[in-house]
């Protein structure tokens, strides 16, 4: 299972607006999973074998954000393979070795 999520704080009180101190510390719970993962400006990818695994996973990052705002938003995609593992890095590479032919 892959899931592709981006979650962040609002009501932060901070003028910027920035969040990325609230994203490290959900990147970080996500790191520490052990699981397959990759950050990119907008997203973190998570892979894991099953629902109850990556969304652990995907709520306790949400939780690790909570004290940096008033509220939280979660948007999540996912992408459910049953006997599929590998696919972090496995779509990418088929999708280059597509663009190369």
């Amino acid at each position: 299972m892959l899931v592709a999520f981006s979650v962040a704080p609002s009501g932060t009180g901070r003028e910027d607006g920035s969040v990325h101190d609230a994203v490290a510390a959900a990147v970080q719970v996500v790191r520490e999973s052990g699981l397959p993962n990759r950050t990119s400006s907008m997203f973190t990818e998570i892979e894991g074998p099953d629902w109850d695994t990556v969304m652990d996973v995907v709520k306790r990052a949400t939780e690790a954000v909570a004290p940096f705002g008033s509220r939280v938003s979660l948007v999540l995609k996912a992408d459910i393979r049953p006997g599929y593992s590998g696919e972090i890095d496995g779509k990418l590479e088929r999708l280059e070795r597509a663009i190369g032919e």
